[in-house]
Parts: structure tokens; sequence; C-alpha cells
């Protein structure tokens, strides 16, 4: 993999995950889930495992619901796998929570987007 490659991967997962926060903050589950390849996992504890798309925005709409927002993540670290993939951990707060990402496995599209197929999270208390 190139220097050149990994730059790519590299800014077209921070303009994704940007935009997933963006749409969250916004109260726009289904612009969140839009960043999730279709058939992507996402394990959310103590929560439960959601699986494509259609689940994953059914989360994020019942936490918009119950009043959560302003996410933001603290000292996010993505490390490039390969020419097309990459992965994002970080901790994170909210308003009402706040916890730790494990594990963000972001893919490039064949658009050139990166999207989501597998989100890793915990909420702490």
């Amino acid at each position: 993999m190139t220097d050149n490659q990994s730059a790519v991967v590299l800014a077209a997962v921070e303009k994704a995950s940007a935009e997933w926060k963006a749409a969250f903050n916004s109260g726009n589950a289904a612009g969140c889930a839009a960043q999730y390849e279709a058939d992507a996992v996402m394990y959310a504890r103590p929560f439960g495992t959601f699986t494509g798309t259609a689940e994953i925005q059914a989360f994020w709409q019942q936490l918009i619901d119950d009043g959560f927002s302003d996410v933001d993540y603290i000292s996010p670290e993505i490390v490039v796998l390969d020419d097309s993939s990459a992965i994002l951990s970080s901790g994170w707060k909210m308003n009402k929570a706040g916890g730790v990402i494990h594990k963000e496995l972001w893919v490039l599209q064949a658009d050139g987007t990166a999207k989501l197929r597998e989100d890793d999270f915990e909420a702490k208390a």
C-alpha cells in the first residue's frame, strides 16, 4: 500500500465519521444508518447486536427519541489496515452517556466513500 492510498483511506474515514456525528447531533437517525453498509453489524453493549441498516437505524432513532444528543469523540485513533479499510477507536461522550468505541471498521466503497462494516462500542455509566 502506498502512502497516497493510505491518505485516501484516512480522508474517507474522517469524512464519513464526521458525517455520522453530524447526522446524530442533528437528530437524523436515517443519516446515521446511511453511514453503514447494508449488512453491517453493530455491537452496542449492553443493548445488543443489530444487523443491517434497518435495525441500526431503529437503534439510533430510539436513542434520539430518548433525548440523547451532542456526541463527541475523545482522542480518536484511526489505523489504516490496507488499501480499502481502517479501524477507528475512541472514547465518546454525549449529553446523557459516555463510553468507548472498541472498533469501527470502515471500508471504502466503489464510489470512494467509506462506510461502516462493523461497529463495536460500549456505553458506560
